[in-house]
């Protein structure tokens, strides 16, 4: 028991030093602004084309199986709130070895999704300022979340409720204005709006001729995924909440009408304005949209709002990755100085890791797209091991709460264990997913990029990892004792 309490104090040490400075609604909107990102506002396009209007049931299935994630981490996060987020729960409840796994995958999704990030703030300001060089672009937007992340974490929040603030506006205002469109059978570029689109569409609701199959609104959920990516932020932020417990809950909750509202909302107006061939991946549909209007100023406002969104990815991955570094670093898993704190409790040496490895990235991205294209890629398998934790670690939770071994978390998962078990099953049916859309994608073997990255990329990246655990380990068995297994009894 003295071993128990001995690891389980360790544990919230890895809180020490934060401020719970984060207040009501900035967490509402870190909740709300996270669901909301390049994934909606330009990849839909391309999604679109391929997939006609059966695209919204795609988005909605994926939103249920994002909202079980969500009631999940809520469960862990009332049972102990921390900034070390899915790493400490793993240590937690699956022990060093399962923390040390988490840590760097989790690190890994937001470094590469950084940069392209990075990497399309230069591309959206081209827009408006063609001769302005990427690589200045690059060095400004980075300076920028850079300067707002070493502040403090109120910082850090408040440039999130601003920038969702304009995100949900953007979103709202075409909400209205699409409806108004859609209801009154407007015409939008000689095309007449309205919902009966929906069947109508080229091909039907679910086109499954000519280039298109009936497996490909189940295919693209694989994709899909990657959308709703970010939602788990509110996990990272718990640890600097003034108060996890009231706010955790209504965040949680307002999951579904986020998704059900913003992303399916959006597409089904989107699918009922314009045939769903005349969007593609190298336009934002909002843009298209707004463009067939003939309104060109508020696709000026769309592509401010590209550039707000890619800014808004980038603060939540400098924000995220100091935190989970550190909690790293104070397990012996990442070098030392990654534990380092400001007076104002944020962890700077993990987040000026982090900037490195952007401008690194950035410079790889103009050098060789291609190269660059499977590392993103790769950083997709990042998101569903960090999913995976996720209802990994409140089987374990609830195991545990039912066995009388910890207390119940206040805040309990509907359905478990099923739903968890239905959101594992489904993270296995995406990377199943990812394998052979990649296959199909090009008849040439080596820009089959996502065969390659599930193939290939994911025994090189376990290879990483293991040879990580080989360097890492004495340091972690002497910091720990020798105690590296999980902190309960899980015999119980």
């Amino acid at each position: 028991m003295t071993d128990t309490l001995d690891q389980s104090s360790g544990l919230h040490a890895e809180n020490e030093g934060y401020q719970q400075s984060l207040g009501r609604r900035q967490v509402q909107m870190i909740a709300i602004g996270g669901a909301i990102g390049t994934g909606l506002f330009l990849g839909t396009g391309s999604r679109l084309q391929s997939t006609g209007p059966a695209l919204v049931l795609s988005y909605a299935f994926v939103g249920l199986v994002a909202y079980f994630l969500m009631r999940a981490l809520g469960e862990l996060v009332l049972h102990r709130p921390t900034s070390g987020a899915f790493v400490s729960y793993m240590r937690e409840f699956f022990g060093e070895k399962a923390a040390y796994v988490t840590g760097w995958m989790y690190w890994l999704n937001w470094a590469l999704t950084g940069i392209a990030e990075l990497s399309a703030v230069g591309v959206y300001v081209k827009h408006w300022l063609p001769d302005m060089p990427s690589w200045l672009t690059v060095l400004i937007a980075l300076a920028v979340v850079l300067a707002v992340n070493l502040l403090s974490a109120k910082a850090f929040g408040e440039f999130e409720f601003w920038a969702s603030i304009l995100k949900v506006g953007a979103i709202v205002v075409f909400l209205v204005v699409g409806l108004v469109l859609v209801v009154g059978r407007f015409d939008i570029g000689g095309h007449r709006a309205g919902f009966d689109n929906l069947w109508s569409n080229p091909g039907g609701f679910w086109p499954a001729s000519g280039d298109y199959h009936w497996w490909g609104p189940i295919l693209v959920m694989s994709g899909v995924v990657f959308a709703y990516a970010a939602i788990e932020m509110v996990g990272v932020a718990a640890g600097e909440m003034s108060d996890p417990k009231r706010e955790v809950p209504k965040a949680v909750n307002s999951v579904i009408f986020r998704i059900g509202v913003f992303y399916c909302g959006s597409l089904l107006l989107l699918v009922s304005m314009l045939p769903t061939d005349q969007y593609n991946g190298d336009t934002s549909p909002f843009v298209r949209v707004f463009g067939a209007l003939g309104w060109n100023w508020m696709g000026d406002v769309i592509q401010a709002v590209l550039i707000v969104a890619a800014m808004s990815s980038l603060n939540s991955g400098l924000y995220s990755t100091g935190r989970v570094l550190r909690s790293l670093g104070m397990s012996k898993q990442a070098p030392p100085f990654t534990t380092r704190m400001s007076g104002s409790g944020v962890p700077w040496a993990g987040i000026i890791m982090t900037s490195v490895v952007y401008v690194f990235g950035a410079v790889l991205n103009a050098v060789d797209p291609d190269a660059f294209e499977t590392a993103l890629e790769a950083a997709a398998l990042g998101v569903i091991f960090t999913w995976a934790t996720i209802f990994l670690c409140q089987l374990r939770l609830r195991r545990l709460s039912d066995s009388g071994v910890i207390p119940a978390s206040p805040f309990r998962m509907p359905g478990s264990p099923w739903t968890s078990y239905f959101g594992l099953a489904f993270l296995a049916f995406v990377i199943v997913g990812m394998a052979i859309s990649g296959w199909q994608s090009s008849p040439e073997f080596w820009h089959k990029t996502n065969f390659i990255v599930v193939v290939l990329g994911i025994p090189i990246i376990a290879a990483l990892l293991v040879g990580g655990w080989f360097i890492a380990k004495p340091k972690v068995l002497a910091h720990t004792g020798g105690k590296i297994g999980p902190v309960w009894d899980t015999k119980g």
